[in-house]
């Protein structure tokens, strides 16, 4: 388990606290729900953690693939409904790998990210279109 301390500080500004590191981590509602958007959005954490949990993962098995992932860019596009409620409705992920590998290590990797923790833990109603770009 892991504990993860949030402080409301006032003014649609929180402070949380990842509390094994004391890494700390701030947000801000967005300019479009009355926040100033002078930082991560709660729900753009929610595309921060599709994004880096999908190269974490590929990384996991890249290892034991022996295949170096250093560079590999996630690009995610946050969408909000147009109609209420207000929510994610779609995530839209770009992942470049900079080096080729074989056909099977490309599926192997791929796979990896489509069934990262976070994916899987997103609702199904929120698309994930997810786009691959090698070498």
């Amino acid at each position: 388990m892991v504990r993860i301390q949030t402080e409301y500080q006032g003014n649609l500004h929180c402070i949380s606290v990842h509390t094994p590191s004391k890494t700390e981590l701030t947000t801000d509602a967005p300019v479009d729900n009355q926040g100033r958007g002078e930082s991560f959005s709660p729900t753009d954490l929610t595309a921060t953690s599709l994004g880096t949990c999908m190269l974490t993962t590929m990384g996991i098995l890249a290892r034991n693939l022996e295949v170096d992932l250093s560079g590999a860019t996630a690009i995610v596009e946050k969408e909000m409904s147009s109609t209420p409620p207000r929510r994610i409705s779609r995530l839209a992920v770009s992942i470049r790998i900079p080096v080729e590998t074989s056909p099977e290590n490309r599926e192997r990797l791929e796979n990896a990210a489509h069934t990262c923790p976070v994916k899987r833990s997103i609702h199904p109603d929120i698309e994930t279109p997810t786009k691959f770009i090698w070498g």
